[in-house]
Formats: C-alpha cells, sequence, structure tokens
C-alpha cells in the first residue's frame, strides 16, 4: 500500500510541480546514491531494519513528493533556510542559532537527534530517515541556503537555452541533467576518489556543511544579471561546482547516517 501511495504521489508531484524544488529527482537520488555506496556494515544493517531491501535513492524524493499532499503543507520550510547575503561566519552562525524551527538547518538536527532514539516506532523512523535523506541533499543546493527577497533565486528571472526560467530552477535540474546521466551513473563518476580526499570534504558538521553552500550561493548571485540568457558557458564554469556539491552532499549524508546508525 506504502507503494502504490508513493509512486500516485509522484506522478501527481510530477504533473503539478516539476523542477520547482532542490536538486531535481536526479540530483537527491545521486546524493542518495553516493551515501549507500559509503555506509559502514553497521549502518547498512541498521537501516536495513528501517526501510527493507530498498535503497535510500528510492525515498530520497519522498518529502517532495509530498508537497502535491496540502496535509504535509507545514513541512515545506524544512526544505530550506533563507539568510541575509555575504555574512562573514560569525554573522551567519548568530543567524542560523537565531532561526526559527521550521528550517532545513533545525529540522535537521531534530531527525538526527530523533533516529538515534532506538525506541523510536518505525513508522516514524521511516519518515524521519525519508526526509534527513532530503534535506542533507537540499543543503547542498546552494540556492536552498538562499534569500528571502528572492526566495532562493526563484524570482531571479533568466533565460536557459532561450526559455524562460529561473536562477534557483536551473540550479535545481538544468545543470544536474545537462549530461543526461542516470543518477546511479553520475554517482559512479563522482565516487572517484581516495579515502583520504572523502575525508576532507566530510569534515566539521551540518552548521559548517551549510555554511559552505551559503558561500557559494553569494558566488553564484554575484555571478548571473537578472534577464541574462545562459546557456553552454554557464554550464562549463559551473560543472564543477555542481558536481562537488553532489558529491559532498552524498558523502556526508554518509557520515550522519553512520554516526546514527554506529
Amino acid at each position: 500500500m506504502k507503494k502504490i501511495l508513493y509512486f500516485l504521489l509522484a506522478a501527481l508531484f510530477t504533473l503539478q510541480t516539476a523542477n520547482v524544488f532542490a536538486w531535481g529527482t536526479t540530483g537527491h537520488r545521486v546524493v542518495a546514491e553516493l551515501a549507500e555506496r559509503n555506509l559502514t556494515k553497521k549502518a547498512k544493517k541498521q537501516l536495513k531494519q528501517i526501510i527493507g531491501n530498498q535503497q535510500l535513492a528510492y525515498w530520497a524524493n519522498w518529502p517532495d513528493f509530498l508537497k502535491s499532499d496540502p496535509t504535509w503543507k507545514f513541512s515545506d520550510s524544512w526544505h530550506y533556510i533563507n539568510l541575509p547575503g555575504h555574512l562573514d561566519r560569525h554573522a551567519f552562525d548568530q543567524e542560523l542559532a537565531n532561526s526559527t524551527d521550521k528550517n532545513l538547518y533545525k529540522r535537521a538536527l531534530l531527525l538526527i537527534e530523533e533516529l538515534k532514539d532506538k525506541n523510536l516506532p518505525l513508522a516514524k523512523k521511516q519518515e524521519n530517515l525519508y526526509f534527513l535523506i532530503h534535506i542533507i541533499g537540499d543543503a547542498h543546493q546552494p540556492l536552498h541556503i538562499g534569500r528571502l527577497d528572492d526566495l532562493g533565486g526563484n524570482r531571479v528571472k533568466l533565460e536557459w537555452f532561450r526559455k524562460p526560467t529561473n536562477l534557483h530552477s536551473i540550479w535545481d535540474s538544468s545543470l544536474v541533467d545537462f549530461d543526461k546521466y542516470s543518477y546511479t551513473e553520475y554517482a559512479t563518476v563522482l565516487d572517484v576518489h581516495g579515502k583520504a580526499y572523502n575525508q576532507k570534504l566530510t569534515d566539521g558538521g551540518i552548521e559548517d556543511w551549510i555554511f559552505d553552500s551559503y558561500t557559494m550561493a553569494n558566488k553564484i548571485y554575484d555571478s548571473v544579471e537578472a534577464e541574462e540568457s545562459l546557456s553552454y558557458k554557464y554550464h562549463f564554469n559551473h560543472k564543477d561546482d555542481v558536481e562537488n556539491q553532489l558529491l559532498k552532499g552524498g558523502l556526508r549524508l554518509a557520515k550522519v547516517l553512520n554516526e546514527i546508525f554506529k
């Protein structure tokens, strides 16, 4: 029954709200697949008790699919955090600490804390896991650490190969989908570095990772002008940025899950 509901929600979501949420379906699955490939044996064993033989990537977009269900409207703000531009690290940390409890950062902390509870009911473990997979992915789409006045780049109107779009959508899906990899192909292309390299990318905690994305978001905002027409050059200039964010998202999600399920 849950799988039937999942696919019904997915179909409705695709028809009604395509290309408006973080990373698009491919990007979120890439992050989840990379995480799965970097889990410890202990984490894999405990995750199997929660989701059976299903892969993390299968559930990576579940929180976005829920946006087609008005009863889940309360969770919309869990996918992002809006911050003023060009804050230094001290001011950034203050903004995080003083922010609402209903944003990406605060929700991620709560999900992690609850998942560490061995007595959490299975249904709640599943829900929290699905949201955590997705929210860690969101945290690595730079414009989900964007600005309130333009709704994370949604109001920055641009053209992509002469078709009207916006800055947020370009980073959600246009850049990720440009090379036409499947999510498993993308994960294979990205996961080619050694343990030392991967370890460096996972240094720090969620606050550091969000600041990393925030810093990139500022550069993204500064690199375009409203109504600008973007195409091959923009993809070329930001291909490495997108791939690095996907890789970091996957490795850092693995770190979080390995620490929860140790």
